[in-house]
């Protein structure tokens, strides 16, 4: 009887061992998956949902729409509603409620990378300088109006016009080289 009192307090112990264990690698593969989260995967989380972008001195309170590699497609709440491209590199904080942010950090499966999240900021530009966009960018000093003519590897060019008028050689104002790293904000009209 002594003997089984004994088995069963051992194996009670053993199995206590066991469990922690268990607990504790899970424990650390958690805090492993979550050091492998970045902010592009928290974004697509919370795709729809209504997040404040803080970019300086500015808030947008926006629902994002989608997420590339390195920016991400924005529909500003209005009024006047409008929709843009953020490069990810830009925001200084995101904001979000707290249960958003428990819930974004679920965060996308590890695979293979979609075709969007392989697509950089640049070739979002070139895809609205083909199109013949008239876009908003908003940069730290200066909003310049106009159509994309060219994309380079680190700027483009903008010819800048009036919204009411079609980017035509007579329409143009001046032309201005922008650095996309200076960009902020891309709105789309």
């Amino acid at each position: 009887m002594r003997w089984d009192s004994l088995f069963d307090d051992l194996e009670s112990q053993l199995e206590r061992e066991l469990t922690a264990e268990e607990l504790d690698l899970q424990a650390e593969d958690e805090r492993l998956r979550l050091a492998r989260l970045g902010l592009r995967d928290r974004l697509l989380a919370m795709a729809g949902d209504p997040v404040v972008l803080q970019v300086g001195s500015e808030r947008h309170r926006v629902r994002v729409a989608d997420v590339g590699r390195d920016w991400a497609a924005v529909d500003g709440e209005g009024p006047p509603a409008w929709s843009g491209i953020v490069p990810l590199g830009v925001l200084d904080a995101v904001g979000v409620s707290a249960a958003l942010a428990r819930s974004s950090l679920a965060g996308a499966e590890a695979g293979h990378p979609s075709l969007m999240e392989r697509l950089g900021f640049a070739f979002v530009l070139r895809d609205l300088c083909r199109r013949r966009r008239f876009v908003r960018i908003e940069t730290d000093n200066a909003v310049l109006a106009g159509t994309i003519d060219r994309v380079g590897r680190d700027h483009l060019d903008l010819a800048l016009h009036p919204p009411d008028a079609p980017r035509r050689e007579s329409a143009v104002t001046e032309v201005r080289l922008v650095p996309l790293e200076r960009i902020r904000l891309v709105r789309l009209a």
